[in-house]
């Protein structure tokens, strides 16, 4: 963890936060947490994604044997993981049965699923946010056939919690995370960066190998994106979520409200 980090306004912390770089995409609504943190706070806030995520082809997935018809319920981490999984299915002129269930790692997820199918109830189970919260309601559920559709770069929770569970079990790569070209940001000499996995950190290296972090503040959402902060050599200033601060955002004006003038509302972005 970075130094004085629970000393308010002391060492590197009492640089003011005039500026934050965002490692995903611009909210396409004009409603977002992080707006109103620019406007609240006087601060320059950029969205630019640090991952691109690339399809795999149908033809490379049927290499991989999974027969997506012999599984009774599916596994979704992700927005990315739902589009990909329906792309495919639609390739393989797949319909999903309406007995189909359906395990989501969070409300958005879920709630992103009705993109493709009508949610029945009954047919759907969702965590609070991690994939450990969702393991409680696997386990009632042994009788399954359980398909992960995932990325090339993912944890093992899943596949491990699947295996030494003894459950039917298979997963599908269906898309893979690569770095994205960043060469349009000729430097990021931002005063905060919000990280939200790993594959962010190593997106900043392989982009700007020298990144040297200074007086940069960094941000980063869920313990693996911490731990690739740190394995990284970086300091990790803003961790979320945490009991007071669920969301990035929240964990972000906490840290500005703790270690800026209390957080006075345009005192933030003033250097």
């Amino acid at each position: 963890m970075a130094d004085n980090k629970d000393q308010p306004g002391k060492g590197r912390h009492a640089v003011p936060i005039a500026t934050i770089l965002v490692s995903q995409p611009k909210p396409t609504s004009d409603v977002s947490p992080y707006f109103s943190i620019a406007e609240k706070y006087g601060i320059k806030v950029d969205f630019r994604e640090f991952i691109d995520v690339q399809p795999v082809s149908y033809k490379d997935f049927r290499k991989e044997k999974v027969n997506i018809s012999e599984h009774t319920a599916i596994i979704f981490t992700s927005r990315n993981a739902v589009d990909h999984f329906f792309r495919i299915c639609q390739e393989a002129k797949i319909e999903m049965p309406a007995e189909m269930k359906y395990f989501c790692i969070s409300e958005q997820t879920a709630n992103y699923l009705q993109k493709y199918i009508v949610l029945r109830k009954r047919k759907l189970f969702v965590g609070q946010r991690t994939a450990a919260d969702m393991f409680d309601v696997i386990r009632k559920h042994k009788g399954e056939t359980f398909l992960y559709p995932c990325s090339d770069i993912r944890k093992d929770d899943i596949p491990e919690f699947m295996r030494e569970n003894k459950f039917k079990f298979s997963e599908a790569v269906i898309y893979r995370t690569v770095a994205a070209d960043l060469s349009d940001l000729t430097d990021v000499k931002y005063d905060c960066i919000a990280f939200f996995s790993p594959s962010g950190i190593t997106s900043l290296f392989v982009n700007f190998p020298d990144f040297i972090q200074n007086n940069t503040r960094i941000a980063a959402f869920g313990p693996t994106t911490a731990k690739a902060v740190l394995d990284a050599g970086l300091l990790l200033d803003i961790e979320a979520p945490h009991p007071n601060a669920p969301s990035m955002t929240g964990a972000i004006e906490a840290y500005i409200r703790l270690h800026q003038n209390n957080g006075s509302p345009k005192t933030a972005g003033k250097v």
